[in-house]
């Protein structure tokens, strides 16, 4: 059996006077869709945070195979605060990802750009100032943004949530396009219910000092909503 991408084994987390995570055991394998879903305040922001190294367990430990730094991860937030007087193109911004403290690209790395527009469908409005964009333009560029760099594993969290029913579905079908062809791990926290049992291959419901980790197949969006009082 192979190893897993993530392995998070007994992960515990507690704030003063708020234990957010007792015993949390699951493991997301290589090439999964796995949603999170759950009421507010359960817990899927602190997770995501642990999982980004961004917080400290206070017991169990969390696991990445080979090794943490081995592993890419993008992010697609929910919402950034961008007016319209943003001054960078779609373009420019995806290239941000690449540039770290050099003003410049190699000729690589503009194929990567290129191809992070191509796949996400923003490339006939590259030039386009971001701050200019619709909203699901505008996730469409983070999620370029967020794949340049060829991540082994992307997380959504809430990206869909400030999008219409019909932007909402095509930002998750180029997620699921890059989950099945590029072999991306996929981690979707989300409440649209309907939208996770589409896409996603696994489910995490997390309650208040439950979590159940299972297979989407025969579940149906009234058994998500009872395992996790969406």
């Amino acid at each position: 059996m192979t190893a897993p991408l993530i392995a998070v084994q007994h992960l515990g987390i507690a704030f003063p006077n708020n234990q957010v995570f007792k015993d949390l055991s699951f493991d997301i394998q290589r090439g999964d869709f796995v949603t999170v879903i759950g009421e507010n305040g359960v817990g899927k922001t602190t997770l995501i945070r642990a999982l980004l190294g961004m917080l400290k367990p206070t017991s169990g430990q969390i696991k990445y195979f080979p090794n943490k730094k081995a592993i890419k991860v993008g992010y697609v937030p929910q919402f950034r605060n961008l007016d319209q007087e943003y001054p960078l193109t779609i373009e420019d911004f995806v290239s941000l990802n690449m540039r770290g403290w050099r003003p410049w690209l190699s000729k690589a790395e503009h194929r990567q750009v290129d191809t992070a527009l191509r796949v996400t469908n923003v490339k006939k409005i590259k030039q386009r100032p971001l701050g200019m964009a619709s909203g699901g333009e505008k996730q469409r560029a983070y999620l370029a943004q967020a794949i340049v760099q060829a991540p082994q594993l992307l997380i959504l969290d809430e990206s869909t949530a400030s999008l219409d029913n019909e932007m909402k579905y095509e930002l998750l079908d180029l997620v699921q396009n890059l989950n099945q062809t590029s072999h991306i791990t996929v981690l979707f926290i989300t409440h649209d219910l309907p939208l996770a049992k589409q896409y996603a291959k696994h489910y995490l419901a997390l309650r208040p000092g439950q979590q159940e980790f299972g297979a989407m197949a025969g579940m149906s969006v009234e058994q998500l909503k009872e395992v996790s009082d969406v």
